[in-house]
């Protein structure tokens, strides 16, 4: 890992700090920016700023991806369909269930129940002030119409936007820090991103309409559009092109290099601005952060005890076995934020609770790479695994 990279999670907390200082010193600035958006029905959709930014977060990912290995992934029936499995059949409802729980019933009394949060309206509809849709109310504020929600369903929102995308860019290096098959991590990288495209939308439109805060199915199938489809065309085509213009080793060991930090820099400018518009309720209820992560923290272990433990009943050597885990119990935050900031907006709970995704996850994977690490004995070893890092470690 970088310098860069191994402190990410001070760069978050750097950053929110910064965010919240600007929403009390210049709150003008990131109104200015919010407000450089694309509006449909008087509701702002898509700010341009975050779309930008999101892009930069997105197209390093995608731009690694090699499509030929997608299709070899299919001989690796067993950790390929197990991960499968967690994220999609497990994750969702999991996240779902731990948060419900959490915010809607243990933490309610410190949350509020009567506190309310101002979300963006829906995307496509036609609703006159007044007019109920799930559990919110329709409100004019500033002369532009707003969906008035309880706040601990906004922050629901998050949570399950995070337990629907799984898996991010990180978790290649998480796959790597705890010995893992790298060829594995990132054929599951390629097919969650492929998988997202379909499921995200599916998943999405059911558990927030479970939790009575119901998003009309263009709203997310435009987020994945612009945050995960454009991105992925993006990152193919330029990726064919380059290796074709300049060769497969240039690309490697330049390209990507200087690619490295531009997912990291776009993500905490995107934070910055989140967190200028939640500073006020940060410095008013500070806990507000710990609520959040309590059911997040939950959640990621279950889901890598899940994983690790059905990778062992299921018979899959450590190589296999731990980023098989690790997707798992990552977040594709990148997306989660990208969808709260587009469907709710910027100052919305969920996209608050997607933040606190990003700031719990890097320490939590650290720990979870140390388990592993600890554990390779409860799993058999691929030989030539064993030999390709002997024979690193003696070219190094």
């Amino acid at each position: 890992m970088s310098f860069f990279e191994r402190f990410l999670t001070v760069w978050v907390v750097l950053c929110i700090g910064a965010g919240i200082l600007l929403g009390k010193v210049a709150p003008e600035i990131a109104r200015t920016l919010d407000g450089m958006a694309i509006y449909i029905n008087d509701a702002p959709v898509v700010s341009i700023p975050i779309a930008l930014c999101l892009f930069f977060m997105m197209y390093p990912i995608m731009v690694k991806i090699d499509f030929h290995e997608v299709v070899k992934a299919g001989k690796a029936i067993r950790p390929v369909g197990l991960t499968l499995f967690v994220n999609w059949a497990v994750k969702p409802f999991t996240m779902y269930a731990i948060a419900s729980f959490f915010l809607g019933t243990l933490f309610l009394p410190f949350i509020g129940s009567d506190a309310v949060d101002l979300v963006k309206m829906p995307l496509g509809s036609n609703l006159s002030v007044g007019d109920t849709y799930g559990a919110g109310q329709v409100v004019l504020v500033d002369g532009v119409k707003m969906l008035e929600v309880p706040l601990w369903r906004s922050y629901l929102a998050g949570c399950i936007l995070l337990g629907i995308a799984p898996c991010t860019a990180m978790v290649l290096v998480w796959g790597y820090l705890a010995k893992g098959n790298d060829g594995h991590t990132l054929v599951m990288v390629a097919i969650n991103s492929l998988t997202m495209l379909v499921l995200f939308g599916v998943f999405g439109g059911f558990l927030l309409g479970v939790g009575k805060l119901p998003v009309p199915w263009q709203a997310l199938l435009l987020s994945i559009c612009i945050y995960v489809a454009l991105p992925l065309v993006a990152g193919y085509a330029s990726r064919k092109w380059i290796i074709a213009a300049k060769g497969e080793q240039w690309f490697k060991e330049t390209f990507l290099r200087v690619l490295t930090p531009v997912t990291i820099t776009a993500l905490l400018v995107t934070l910055v601005l989140l967190f200028s518009f939640k500073g006020e309720t940060i410095v008013q209820n500070p806990l507000t952060i710990l609520w959040i992560a309590i059911p997040l923290f939950v959640q990621t272990v279950l889901v890598f005890a899940l994983g690790y433990g059905l990778s062992k009943l299921a018979g899959l050597s450590y190589e296999n076995a731990a980023p098989t885990a690790m997707i798992g119990a990552s977040n594709h935050f990148e997306v989660a934020i990208a969808t709260a900031a587009m469907l709710y907006g910027l100052s919305s709970g969920a996209a608050l609770a997607t933040v606190v995704g990003v700031l719990i996850e890097v320490p939590l994977m650290l720990m979870l790479v140390k388990f592993c690490l600890g554990t390779q004995g409860w799993f058999p070893h691929e030989p030539s695994s064993v030999n390709e890092r002997v024979g690193a470690g003696e070219r190094n």
